[in-house]
Parts: structure tokens; C-alpha cells; sequence
């Protein structure tokens, strides 16, 4: 049974968050961009790079800039990261997985909860199951980012996570079926989750 479970807690740049249409698929496209390509993806890190003053980073569309933890240097672990990384298989949707990850986020958007626990104690697998499926599944989200881009950007470069347990996540090799829901949030304005398995239902 896979483990990997990470959490992210991303700052929600300060401009208003957008339609939620199309960015469930745009999310899964981002991954598999960086899944399939990801030396090219390293070079977009190297852009977004130059955007940094210090621990901020004022990238555009996000004038008021984003404070991180780490400054450059999460970057720059990513970007060797990917240079090494072999290209993986892209991910396919998968709807069973994807109304799992849909259930979190309607119930922790209105009350601004965070965390890969339901309110009733449950966790990813057991929502999984919930709907059908299986229990060998991983979960990632983010709190903040409110486009595509600045999801999968998020979950790579994994500023102040320690061991990169989202990265590790999207480049299992293993997982290659997902299913992304993205809603409002009442703190961090937009959240996205991205439930991922070997197998369309989240079965070994």
C-alpha cells in the first residue's frame, strides 16, 4: 500500500481566484507536461527563477508577490532534479478518483479546513473506497495557487516540505491514473486535490 500522503499549505497570492472550469484538466495536462518532459519543465523553473527578490517572488500575474520559505533554493534542487529524472508515462484521468478528490474539496472549501483528514476521520483511501475503489492511492493538494501552472509549480519545487513527498508523488512511475477537483476555499480562496493509483479505481 502506498504511503505517500503529503500536504501542502500553499499562500494564496493576493488577487482573486478564477472560474473553476477547465482547470481540473489543465491541472492533469501541467502534470503530465512534467511527467513526459521533464527537462523542459526545468527549464521553465529556470525562468520562473528570475523572478525571485530575496524569498519573494514576484512572477507575473502575481504582482503582489508570494513569500516562500526557501528562496531559490528549492528551486534549484528541483531543477536538478529534473535533469535527472527519466520521462514517465503520462497519467490518465480516472472519474472514480476524481469524485474522491472532489468530495474533500466540497467539504473543506466552506469551512476553510486543511489536511488530508475528513471531518468524520477518514483519509484518502477510505474516501476512495467510499466510491468504490480501492485503497492503494496518494494524495496531494494545494491551498492558494490559482491556476494550473501554479498547482503542478507548487507541488515540484515543494518549498519547506521535507523529503519532497508531493514531487516524489507526481513522479512515481507506478501512478498513472488521476483525478484532480479544484473549488474555492474560504482561507486560501482555491484548493486543488489530485488523488492518484496504479488502477483507475485505486485498486493494487
Amino acid at each position: 500500500m502506498l504511503s505517500l500522503l503529503p500536504l501542502t499549505l500553499a499562500l494564496a497570492p493576493l488577487h482573486s481566484a478564477p472560474a473553476q472550469s477547465g482547470i481540473e484538466s489543465a491541472v492533469l495536462a501541467e502534470i503530465n507536461f512534467a511527467r513526459t518532459r521533464p527537462r523542459d519543465y526545468a527549464e521553465r523553473l529556470r525562468q520562473y527563477r528570475k523572478y525571485f527578490k530575496g524569498k519573494i517572488v514576484w512572477y507575473p500575474g502575481n504582482p503582489t508577490g508570494l513569500r516562500t520559505s526557501e528562496g531559490t533554493r528549492a528551486v534549484d534542487e528541483a531543477i536538478r532534479f529534473l535533469e535527472r529524472q527519466a520521462p514517465l508515462a503520462p497519467i490518465a484521468s480516472a472519474d472514480l478518483l476524481a469524485r474522491a478528490a472532489r468530495d474533500h474539496a466540497r467539504e473543506q472549501g466552506p469551512n476553510g479546513a486543511t489536511g488530508h483528514i475528513s471531518a468524520d476521520g477518514g483519509n484518502p483511501r477510505t474516501r476512495v473506497q467510499r466510491r468504490g475503489g480501492g485503497d492503494y492511492v496518494a494524495e496531494v493538494i494545494t491551498y492558494g495557487p490559482p491556476s494550473a501552472v501554479e498547482v503542478v509549480r507548487q507541488l515540484i519545487v515543494d518549498d519547506a516540505v521535507p523529503g519532497r513527498g508531493h514531487r516524489k508523488t507526481l513522479f512515481a512511475a507506478e501512478m498513472v491514473y488521476a483525478g484532480v477537483a479544484c473549488g474555492p476555499h474560504r482561507d486560501y480562496r482555491v484548493m486543488c486535490v489530485a488523488d492518484l493509483g496504479r488502477k483507475p479505481d485505486g485498486r493494487p
